[in-house]
C-alpha cells in the first residue's frame, strides 16, 4: 500500500513543519540527532513537538505532551516525525511505548534510524498494530539528520567549510587583507553558526595572522561555545594569540604531529602551551601534514564532536577539499569586486587541468542578507526516488 496523492502531499507539509521545528535545537541535543514530531488527524494538527536537550524528552514524547496540553485526543491519529521512533531504554524510554499507548494509528518518518541500538522502532510498531511508512518526500526532514547519520556510519563528524567573497571570488586581498568581505548581518548570521558547531577548524596562519576568537557572539548567552581547532603540526600556535590566552575561558586544541605530543623535542613549547589551557592532541602526519581524516576521527573519539565548522585559510581549505572532507559550504557573496588575479581565492593547491577534475556541490538555500548572498551547498547525495511504502520497518536504508 502506498500513499494517495493528496496523503503524500499532507505527509511531506507535516514532515517541513516538523523538521523547521526541530531545527530549532541545534546545538542542543548533539551528539542525539535533531528530531521532530508532528500528530495530526486529516489536515488538523493535534501536537507538535521536538528533541530540545540531550538527555531531554524525544520528539515523540514531546508532541503527545503539547497534544494533551491542548486537551487533543491523538486516539487513530497519525505522527510524522523525522525519523523512525526509537525503540531502546537510553536517558529517556522508548517513543514506540509513548506512541502504542496513545493510540496512535499510524506513523510516517523521513528516514530509519541507522543506530543499531535504537533502531527497528517500526518493526515492534507493525507488532502493535500500527502501519508504518516511510516517506521522503520532505527533503528538508531527510537532510536534518545528516549530521547524524555521518558520524554513525563513518565515525567522522558532518563538515562544513564557511567564508565571504567579493562578486569574482575572492576571500583577500594579495596582501591578506580580508576584514571585512562581508557585512555586519552576514556576521550576525554566522555567529549564529557558530553557536550550532561542536568544533571550528582553522589553521596556524589564521590563528597567527587574522588572530580570530572564533566564538560565538551573539548577544547574549550561546547555546553552546564550540571548541577552537588548531592545525599546528609544530607547535607554533603564538602564546600571545587570542585562541591561546582565552583557552581557560573556551576550550583550544592544537593538533600537532603525534612526535611532537609526548616527545621531547619542542617540549618547552609544549609544556609553554599546556601551561596556558590549550589542549594537545596528536595526529598521524606525513611528510609534515596531518593526516586530516584521522584528525577528524579523532575528534569524534577524544571530544564527542558531530559538527564541525572550517573557517581557515586558502591552503588549508584546499586540503580538505582535496581529501573530500568537506559535506557543506555556507558562502557568502559581497557587492565587492578586486579585479586583482593576484588577490586570494577561497581554496588553493590543487592542479585541475579541467572542468571534470573539480569538486560537484548542490545548491540548497539561497537568502539576500542585506547587500549580500549566502547560499549553502552540499556534496550531491543520491537519494531513491519518492516513495511511501507501507511497514518497510525492519532494515536500514
Amino acid at each position: 500500500m502506498s500513499l494517495s496523492p493528496a496523503e503524500l502531499e499532507r505527509a511531506k507539509r507535516f514532515l517541513d513543519l516538523a523538521a523547521r521545528v526541530a531545527w530549532r535545537a541545534g546545538g542542543h541535543t548533539e551528539p542525539n540527532p535533531l528530531v521532530g514530531c508532528v500528530i495530526a488527524k486529516g489536515d488538523t494538527v493535534l501536537g507538535i513537538g521536538h528533541h530540545k536537550q540531550f538527555g531531554n524528552l524525544h520528539a515523540e514524547r514531546e508532541a503527545l505532551a503539547n497534544a494533551k496540553q491542548q486537551g487533543n485526543d491523538v486516539a487513530g491519529a497519525t505522527a510524522y516525525v523525522t525519523l523512525e521512533p526509537c525503540c531502546h531504554h537510553g536517558k529517556q524510554p522508548p517513543c514506540t511505548e509513548a506512541l502504542i499507548e496513545a493510540g496512535i494509528t499510524r506513523v510516517v518518518f523521513a528516514r530509519h534510524d541507522p543506530a543499531e541500538e535504537s533502531s527497528g522502532g517500526c518493526a515492534i510498531l507493525n507488532r502493535a498494530g500500527i502501519e508504518t511508512i516511510h516517506c521522503d518526500a520532505s527533503e528538508t526532514a531527510v537532510h536534518l539528520s545528516d549530521p547524524f547519520f555521518k558520524r554513525i556510519r563513518t565515525g567522522m563528524p558532518w563538515v562544513i567549510a564557511k567564508w565571504a567573497q567579493t562578486v569574482d571570488g575572492r576571500v583577500a586581498t594579495r596582501t591578506g587583507q580580508s576584514q571585512w568581505i562581508s557585512s555586519d548581518r552576514s556576521r550576525r548570521r554566522v555567529h549564529r553558526l557558530r553557536e550550532r558547531m561542536d568544533a571550528i577548524i582553522t589553521g596556524l596562519g589564521t590563528a597567527s595572522y587574522d588572530n580570530p576568537m572564533l566564538t560565538a557572539r551573539v548577544g547574549r548567552k550561546p547555546r553552546r561555545e564550540p571548541r577552537r581547532v588548531v592545525i599546528d603540526t609544530d607547535l607554533d600556535l603564538p602564546s600571545d594569540s587570542k585562541l591561546a590566552l582565552t583557552a581557560r575561558e573556551v576550550p583550544v586544541t592544537a593538533c600537532c604531529a603525534n612526535e611532537l605530543k609526548s616527545g621531547e623535542f619542542l617540549r618547552p613549547r609544549r609544556e609553554a602551551l599546556e601551561a596556558m589551557g590549550v589542549e594537545i592532541m596528536g595526529v598521524r602526519s606525513d611528510s609534515r601534514r596531518l593526516d586530516l581524516d584521522v584528525m577528524l576521527q579523532q575528534l569524534v573519539t577524544e571530544y564527542d564532536v558531530t559538527n564541525a565548522l572550517i573557517e581557515c585559510g586558502p591552503g588549508l581549505l584546499g586540503s580538505f577539499f582535496e581529501h573530500d572532507l568537506v559535506d557543506e559550504a555556507v558562502v557568502y557573496i559581497a557587492p565587492l569586486l578586486l579585479g586583482d588575479e593576484m588577490a586570494k581565492a577561497a581554496a588553493s593547491g590543487r592542479t585541475v587541468p579541467t572542468l571534470s577534475g573539480g569538486r560537484n556541490f548542490k545548491l540548497m538555500h539561497v537568502k539576500r542578507v542585506g547587500d549580500d548572498i549566502e547560499l549553502i551547498y552540499r556534496r550531491p547525495v543520491e537519494h531513491a526516488p519518492v516513495v511511501a511504502d507501507k511497514n518497510v520497518s525492519d532494515k536500514p536504508e
